[in-house]
């Protein structure tokens, strides 16, 4: 380095203090995203979340109807004949909201319900329910719900870890996205659907309002 332009030492100390904070930084940026890369490659279920995630967007905006396809004993929200429509409303590359819309006879729907998917990256997916009264408050029982735990490119298990805990066996959410076919929520005792809604991907419908608080 050629020193005769500066004028003492404190200029030196200064040229050699930005020196080393430029280089360090540079080292360190680099290292960053080689350990995100490296991390990505090596955990397959992290490629899998990504990938879901992505499925999950193809629709972003869209609406579609379904019906109830399980239900056990005992279970009466739904009775079989209620328009359900799911609307994939907010994307983005943290949160995803799809309210949940239940017919409940002419003209007359509740909007009280949103399902929420949280991406953390390398942390794994995240589902959570928002439930709202029609005045947009919380419902007593909202935002509960777990991280995924298995699943694929086109399904993810997600557990309820209260339940799952007293029953001593998983208890949680289903959900499937095949995107231009089916899109599939629903509940789980171990290896059995106790509820489950499919929604048919290949016919858009119109949008509905938003969802009560929205």
């Amino acid at each position: 380095m050629d020193l005769s332009g500066l004028k003492n030492l404190r200029d030196f100390r200064i040229v050699l203090l930005l020196t080393v904070i430029f280089s360090g930084g540079c080292g360190s940026d680099q290292s960053n995203r080689s350990s995100v890369a490296d991390r990505n490659v090596a955990d397959p279920q992290n490629a899998t979340y990504q990938e879901f995630w992505t499925r999950l967007h193809m629709h972003c905006g869209e609406a579609f109807e379904g019906r109830l396809m399980e239900a056990a004993p005992g279970y009466d929200m739904l009775d079989g004949s209620e328009r359900l429509i799911v609307h994939f409303r907010e994307c983005s590359d943290f949160e995803t909201r799809l309210p949940f819309h239940i017919e409940e006879g002419p003209g007359a729907w509740d909007r009280s319900r949103t399902w929420v998917f949280f991406n953390h990256g390398a942390d794994g997916l995240e589902l959570r329910h928002d439930h709202r009264h029609q005045d947009g408050s919380e419902e007593e029982n909202t935002w509960y719900g777990g991280d995924a735990i298995d699943g694929g490119a086109y399904w993810q298990r997600f557990v309820y870890p209260p339940r799952t805990e007293e029953m001593g066996v998983f208890m949680g959410w289903r959900v499937e996205i095949h995107p231009g076919k089916r899109y599939t929520y629903g509940t789980m005792r171990d290896d059995e659907w106790t509820f489950r809604v499919d929604f048919d991907l290949s016919n858009p419908v119109a949008p509905p309002p938003p969802p009560w608080g929205f």
